[in-house]
């Protein structure tokens, strides 16, 4: 198969038979074999009965639905994990994103020599709300990812060689970041494509301003597990080694003075008396909490096999 079209959707019941069919068009016009994964996130309308219906009139079509919202990286991930295509599309549900883009990306891919493809919406239609912290949220990801030809890292309109999305895990809100994913995982040769972004024509957007203060905290915690997610020690030890180092050589340098000011008769309170010893003692406790965490985060790093495992209600097969 040529390619996996993978579309989340949170009540898109309205879109989904004109995107159904612009895909089906662009597919058929340029001789692709193709499949449409649409994974229902729990929609509260009638979504899935509509990706029912077009499944049954398109064998193409094919469907997972959440028991409940889950959010768009987890339907992401188990698109990825029943994709079949050699070159996998995403796209969102809401016709925001242009079908007839998945051409070039296609070529992109297969003639290029990219791993990652991303769009690129130069000329966005939202409001100033959305696309000023946009433009900070990724001026950010691109100085702490490395990947510095992006624009645009939540763009959904991506395209990707199979083994990509075969060898990344993408969980809680870290769609945001495959590109940064990939990378990680060895995949480095990442290109951008500029896209058209259409203005919605159904429904309301789905994502609130709170999408920006957690896609900064998911930013630091994928920074940080890229560094040290397989060696926490090497974070934990480290400070905590540096903190007790500290700690001893301040209550050394505390009971020295001590020693020495009651030897010369000039200070006979014991060196329990004095602050500093508390500080340092602190010092010390803490830089042994750390190492002993660092020791702890070993033990159980990416230890939790059930993280990816969602209920699923139903799911059409091909």
């Amino acid at each position: 198969m040529d390619i996996s079209v993978v579309v989340p959707l949170y009540n898109e019941a309205e879109s989904l038979p004109e995107l159904e069919a612009w895909i089906d068009r662009v597919m058929k016009n340029n001789g692709f074999s193709y499949e449409i994964l649409f994974i229902n996130d729990g929609s509260t309308d009638d979504s899935w009965d509509v990706i029912t219906g077009l499944s049954q009139k398109n064998p193409s079509v094919r469907g997972v639905c959440f028991r409940r919202n889950y959010g768009k990286s987890p339907a992401l991930n188990t698109g990825f994990a029943r994709a079949k295509g050699d070159v996998v599309i995403t796209m969102d549900a809401d016709l925001q994103d242009s079908p007839d883009e998945i051409p070039e990306l296609y070529r992109m891919i297969t003639e290029e020599g990219y791993d990652l493809v991303s769009g690129w919406k130069q000329k966005r239609y939202d409001p100033l709300s959305k696309t000023i912290p946009t433009k900070l949220f990724n001026a950010t990801a691109r100085k702490v990812s490395g990947i510095h030809n992006l624009h645009d890292f939540n763009c959904g309109l991506k395209a990707y060689r199979s083994k990509v999305v075969k060898h990344i895990e993408v969980y809680g809100d870290m769609h945001r970041y495959i590109p940064y994913l990939a990378k990680n995982a060895g995949f480095g040769k990442i290109g951008e494509k500029v896209v058209h972004h259409q203005a919605r024509k159904y429904g309301s957007s789905k994502f609130g301003l709170d999408r920006f203060v957690n896609g900064y905290l998911d930013l630091a915690t994928l920074w940080f597990t890229s560094k040290f997610g397989v060696k926490p020690m090497h974070f934990f030890g480290l400070l905590g080694s540096l903190m007790f180092l500290l700690g001893f050589i301040a209550v050394a340098v505390v009971g020295f003075s001590k020693l020495y000011n009651m030897h010369h008769g000039l200070d006979y309170r014991l060196v329990t008396d004095s602050p500093y010893f508390y500080l340092a003692l602190t010092l010390m406790i803490l830089g042994s909490q750390l190492f002993l965490a660092g020791f702890i985060g070993e033990l159980v790093v990416r230890n939790s096999p059930g993280r990816n495992h969602y209920e699923i209600e139903e799911e059409i097969v091909r």
